[in-house]
């Protein structure tokens, strides 16, 4: 009877919560238990270096349900409070605070935390050094920009290290950013489109310094006052944010013996070595078909969707994680989509179409004939094709790819189009 059963959640984000929702929407009448670490209720993290950052969206905007939601449906909210072991045999979990909960099936979503810059000493303690993962750490941030006249500088050169260099800009403040790769971005885009958002940046007065890495950040009576570089030049500071990546938190999985390896490895059904746990979101290393290996992806898109995929899974449907990766960015005036898999596109032939010096336009990376990724830039109401085109390996004309005058739709194979509507 599922209603004798019991389902927990390992992570109180937007894949858990997410998942939560679904169980009860399958029809689920079990115990629904959600334990998280933060004390606040679930919310979605784009904002947070996006528009919450800059002071456009406001608070309640980002949660993932309502605060009544949770009592309404019956599930069981363990904020301030982590799963911190799991015994596989007997099915149960530790809870911080000496709680233990028995479990049927067991869903890690843990997420990921940024990765820290190592070897600073009592630098990484100083008031006015950020990192950017948490509600609270936007809040702090966000306090620390929003008078402007500061003197940001932002280690790292990613999509939250220049997300977070417009924000700062937009404020008012100066900013440099300091970025190992000899153009921004060049790892996810290549060089020519990272270039792009280089000169974005350079155009809305930031201090790109590329090709650079940092050896200390140094500060007076606790405060940071700058960044020292391995060459020895000082870049003064009254506000450092480092913005280097994020490690997948699978200390959990890894201690209750599953297989670990860049995050929790799980197979095209979201399930774990152990038949009973399954994970989801940016924790989740999932074996992808079209891939034909292990991914991990991190963006919100990814457990926006795979929470739900794992609860189905839960619940013994027959579900397959064959997501296409999703992640967008708001820069300045600069909206950008991108559909598609880094991997495959790294070697890729890049096609355009539209006004790259308007930015506005689509960029498709072609690899052996098809469409492997997709960046619209400006251009909106194109995804869902991008992705289509894609997800369908269809051999495409690079010709009639790059004009502009022929709609995506008819570049997407009407198999394609009918598979999509059957499933």
């Amino acid at each position: 009877m599922t209603e004798a059963r019991t389902f927990l959640i390992a992570g109180a984000g937007l894949a858990g919560a997410r998942a939560a929702e679904t169980l009860r929407e399958e029809g689920f009448a079990g115990k629904v238990l959600i334990a998280g670490e933060e004390a606040e209720r679930p919310y979605i993290r784009p904002p947070l270096s996006k528009e919450y950052l800059a002071g456009t969206a406001e608070r309640e905007a980002g949660f993932v349900h309502p605060e009544r939601w949770y009592a309404e449906h019956d599930v069981e909210l363990l904020l301030g409070t982590s799963v911190t072991r799991v015994d596989l045999g007997d099915h149960t979990a530790a809870l911080t605070g000496g709680g233990r909960v028995r479990y049927d099936a067991l869903l890690l979503a843990t997420g990921a935390r940024s990765r820290r810059l190592t070897g600073l000493g009592s630098g990484a303690s100083l008031t006015g050094v950020h990192y950017l993962r948490t509600r609270q750490e936007s809040d702090a941030l966000r306090a620390a920009l929003a008078d402007g006249g500061r003197r940001v500088v932002i280690v790292g050169s990613g999509w939250i290290g220049l997300e977070v260099a417009a924000a700062a800009r937009t404020y008012g403040n100066a900013v440099t950013v300091l970025g190992q790769e000899t153009v921004p971005l060049s790892a996810a885009l290549g060089d020519e489109i990272g270039g792009i958002f280089a000169a974005l940046h350079r155009e809305h007065g930031v201090n790109l310094r590329t090709s650079t890495s940092v050896r200390e950040i140094r500060g007076i009576l606790g405060a940071v006052t700058g960044v020292v570089l391995r060459d020895g030049e000082v870049v003064p500071a009254d506000v450092v944010v480092v913005a280097i990546g994020a490690v997948p938190n699978d200390e959990l999985a890894c201690v209750a013996g599953l297989t670990v390896d860049n995050g929790v490895v799980v197979d095209e059904h979201l399930r774990t070595g152990h038949p009973d746990v399954y994970a989801a979101g940016d924790v989740a290393s999932a074996f992808h078909p079209a891939l034909g290996r292990q991914l991990r992806v991190e963006h919100w898109a990814n457990a926006l969707n795979t929470g739900p995929l794992a609860a189905r899974a839960m619940l013994g449907q027959p579900v397959v994680d064959d997501l296409v990766p999703y992640f967008y960015t708001d820069q300045y005036d600069l909206g950008m989509e991108y559909t598609g898999y880094f991997s495959l596109a790294r070697d890729a032939r890049v096609v355009y179409r539209g006004d790259r010096d308007a930015r506005e336009f689509i960029a498709f990376w072609v690899a052996e004939g098809r469409v492997v990724a997709g960046m619209n830039v400006n251009v909106w109401d194109v995804s869902p094709d991008i992705e289509r085109l894609v997800r369908s390996a269809a051999p495409v004309d690079e010709a009639r790819l790059a004009d502009a005058s022929i709609p995506l739709t008819e570049l997407v194979p009407a198999d394609a189009v009918a598979a999509e509507g059957v499933a």
